[in-house]
C-alpha cells in the first residue's frame, strides 16, 4: 500500500499532463497480454491484426517484452510528459537523447526477473544502437495502434482533465479523486490529508507543496511514480473510456432502435456539457453531422445548449438522462 500526504499549498500546486508514449507501451503490454483488458476489449479486438504485424519488428517486441504486470519499466521509453498538450515529436526527440550507457542501466533493471527473450530482442537490447531501435518502435507502434484514434483519445484527455481540475481547484482533493478508482481513498486531517492507494506498492511520500501530477490514461490503470525523473505522478484510468470504444461494438439495448444508433452515441457522450467540436472528435464524425443530431436531439428534448462566451456546451436533459438510464438489454 502507499500513502501521499498532501498540506494546504498542494492543490494549487498540482498539474495534469498526458504522455503519447505511455499510451503506446501500455496498448502494447494490453495486447501481448501484459495488463488487464479490462472495458478495452472492444479496442483489443480490432487492433489485433495490426499489433500481429508489428510483432514482425524485433525493435516492437523487444517494447512488448519490457511491459510487465508491475514492477519497474526503463523510464527512458517514456518520459516524464511536461504538460497535457506535449506531442509525440517532442516525446521521442526525449528519447533520442538518452546516454546510451543510462538507457544500459534501465534496461538491466526492467529486465530483472523477466524470462529470457527471443534472439531477435536479444539482439536489440544488446546492440549500440538500442535507444535509436527503440525510438523507431515507438514510431511505428504509434502509427499503427494509436494514431487512427489519437483525435478521440486527446478529447477523452481533455474532457478528464477539464472535469478532475475544476473539482480540485474548486472542491478539493477529496472531489478531485472521487471515481479515479476503488483503490483510492481519500482521508481528510486538519491541515490536509492523506492519499490511500491500496494495491500500491510505494513509500509514504509527502508532497511539502509541490503538489501532485495527476495523468489520465486510455490503456493503462492505477499507478504512482515517485523516483526521478519522475515527479510525484499518480495514473489513472481516464472517464469516458468506455464511449471511446462504443461506436464499435455492437449495440446491447433497444435506444438505438428507438433514436437511432448515431444519436444514441451522441446521447452517451454527453456525460458532461460539451462542444461539437468535441463531440466531433469523440465520436468520429463530421461536425455537420454531429450538428444535425444534436438539433433531432433538441427538439425532442433531450438534449440542451448553453452559451459560455464565445462557447456553446450541449448537455443531456433530465429527460434524456432518464432515457439513458432506463435502457435494459435484451
Amino acid at each position: 500500500m502507499a500513502w501521499i500526504e498532501v498540506g494546504p499549498g498542494d492543490v494549487t500546486a498540482s498539474r495534469f499532463a498526458v504522455s503519447p508514449l505511455i499510451e503506446v507501451t501500455s496498448a502494447l503490454g494490453v495486447l501481448a497480454g501484459r495488463t488487464e483488458v479490462g472495458p478495452l476489449e472492444p479496442w483489443v479486438r480490432r487492433a489485433r491484426p495490426a499489433f500481429r504485424g508489428l510483432m514482425d519488428d524485433p525493435s516492437v517486441r523487444a517494447l512488448a517484452y519490457l511491459r510487465r504486470r508491475g514492477g519497474y519499466m526503463a523510464d527512458f521509453v517514456t518520459p516524464p510528459p511536461e504538460r497535457v498538450h506535449i506531442t509525440l515529436d517532442e516525446q521521442l526527440a526525449q528519447v533520442r537523447a538518452t546516454p546510451l550507457g543510462l538507457a544500459r542501466h534501465e534496461l538491466a533493471q526492467n529486465r530483472a526477473g523477466l524470462a529470457a527473450p527471443d534472439p531477435g530482442v536479444r539482439a536489440v537490447l544488446d546492440s549500440p544502437e538500442v535507444v535509436a531501435l527503440f525510438a523507431h518502435a515507438l514510431a511505428r507502434a504509434y502509427a499503427a495502434l494509436i494514431a487512427p484514434d489519437w483525435p478521440t483519445i486527446r478529447t477523452i484527455f481533455e474532457r478528464d482533465v477539464l472535469y478532475r481540475a475544476g473539482r480540485l481547484a474548486v472542491y478539493g482533493w477529496a472531489e478531485a479523486l472521487a471515481g479515479l478508482s476503488p483503490r483510492v481513498h481519500w482521508h481528510p486531517s486538519e491541515t490536509g490529508g492523506l492519499i490511500e492507494l491500496s494495491g500500491l506498492d510505494g513509500p509514504r511520500v509527502t508532497l511539502n507543496g509541490a503538489g501532485l501530477l495527476f495523468q489520465p490514461s486510455v490503456f493503462a490503470g492505477l499507478g504512482y511514480s515517485t523516483e526521478p525523473p519522475w515527479r510525484n505522478t499518480l495514473s489513472y484510468r481516464a472517464r469516458g473510456v468506455a464511449v471511446l470504444w462504443s461506436r464499435h461494438a455492437p449495440p446491447n439495448d433497444g435506444l438505438p432502435k428507438l433514436i437511432g444508433r448515431t444519436r444514441a452515441e451522441v446521447l452517451r457522450a454527453l456525460d458532461e456539457p460539451t462542444t461539437t467540436t468535441r463531440l466531433s472528435a469523440l465520436l468520429t464524425m463530421s461536425l455537420g453531422n454531429v450538428g444535425d443530431h444534436l438539433a433531432v436531439l433538441r427538439d425532442c428534448g433531450l438534449v440542451a445548449r448553453d452559451r459560455y462566451g464565445r462557447a456553446v456546451l450541449y448537455r443531456r436533459t433530465e429527460l434524456g438522462d432518464a432515457l439513458l438510464n432506463s435502457e435494459v438489454p435484451p
